[in-house]
């Protein structure tokens, strides 16, 4: 389908800019490295009902997810013709689904709690979150991809928990956060913190040596919610000696800055995109553990695919649906398509994000009965 048809197609509040932003993104989609993931365990999409869907399904998303929106989208029409889309593509986060003027909110990361107490005051509710793709790894700008923690290339550990994760960035805390709900099952008190080297086994000239702490602002990035959520259990305490690199407004980019800080410090440890570690040789990246004496996993593409890596990131889609209430068919349909073979090999040919494994994606199905 041409640009000026898509245009013509869609209602939107892009004006004279759609044309130019579709064009930059059809391009830009083309950058990334083709990847293969086995999808055979998916089955196509297959539609039942003898009846046609009809109606308009509203979505709101981001420029960085609209090309991928419109594949979906382009595919889906053809099966089911008189289904009209409503596109808004702004970062908007959750203002569609609390104002309702979006059915579907397609996020780049989960909902910040900030989104989550907005929908629930406005409905009484959560909102009806549906993975529909894994983070990124190393490909593309933009693509929420998994938290690596890394150090200096002369450190000698190679592996850590998610518990010891917890001890080196995190502190006392009383509790956490799940949803927008406290609770206190994550407590933990000071005797918990690691903040020598020694305490994560090192010996020798190493034992004694404190831990520097180099990252992404605690209170913005996406990676240090993902490390608040998985390994501080929903707690948001983090070390007092975290160096915070803050992102914008710099000459030199804010990753390479904190991946430039450990390659400089023998005793630094930070956390980062892989795109951004894999280019310093002065750096390593350690693989993780979700459980002391479990198996660590090495951070790769494929470790991502499987969700084996315990720091793997994901992207969601958001719906306003009451608890024990059926989803509209147009959206059900949609949604179905989303995590069938065909939905899943767009997002492959799309490259922006990594597609759900079989197992992942049926698993998101099921949540649609």
């Amino acid at each position: 389908m041409s640009i000026e048809a898509i245009c013509r197609r869609r209602s939107n509040h892009w004006g004279s800019r759609v044309g130019i932003l579709l064009l930059m993104l059809a391009s830009f989609s083309g950058t990334g490295i083709a990847q293969e993931y086995d999808l055979s365990g998916l089955p196509h999409y297959q539609y039942s009902n003898s009846q046609q869907l009809h109606g308009v399904i509203r979505i709101h998303g981001t420029e960085l997810t609209q090309h991928l929106i419109h594949q979906w989208e382009d595919a889906f029409l053809k099966l089911h013709p008189i289904v009209r889309f409503g596109d808004y593509m702004l970062p908007s986060g959750f203002s569609g689904l609390v104002a309702g003027t979006a059915d579907i909110n397609v996020m780049g990361h989960t909902a910040w709690r900030s989104d989550l107490k907005a929908f629930e005051e406005s409905f009484g509710y959560d909102p009806f979150e549906v993975m529909f793709a894994t983070g990124g790894f190393n490909l593309r700008k933009g693509n929420t991809p998994a938290a690596i923690i890394f150090v200096n290339k002369s450190n000698p550990i190679t592996q850590l928990s998610l518990a010891q994760l917890d001890g080196v960035f995190g502190a006392q805390r009383t509790g956490g956060w799940n949803g927008t709900h406290w609770s206190t099952a994550s407590a933990r008190g000071p005797e918990q913190d690691i903040r020598k080297w020694g305490q994560l086994g090192l010996t020798g000239e190493w034992k004694d040596k404190p831990i520097h702490l180099y990252g992404i602002d605690a209170t913005l990035s996406n990676w240090s919610e993902l490390i608040q959520r998985v390994a501080f259990k929903g707690g948001d305490k983090w070390n007092p000696a975290l160096n915070e690199i803050v992102r914008g407004g710099v000459e030199v980019p804010a990753d390479a800055q904190i991946v430039s800080s450990v390659a400089n410090d023998p005793y630094g440890i930070g956390f980062n995109l892989m795109r951004v570690v894999e280019k310093n040789p002065g750096v390593k990246a350690l693989a993780i553990s979700s459980k002391d004496g479990k198996l660590a996993i090495a951070p790769s593409s494929q470790s991502c695919y499987d969700r084996t890596y315990p720091l793997v990131n994901a992207v969601y889609l958001y719906l306003n649906r009451p608890p024990g209430k059926a989803l509209d068919p147009r959206l059900l349909e949609f949604l179905k398509f989303v995590l069938s073979r065909d939905g899943q090999q767009i997002v492959v040919d799309d490259g922006m994000f990594i597609p759900l494994n079989p197992a992942a994606a049926i698993e998101q199905r099921q949540k649609l009965e």
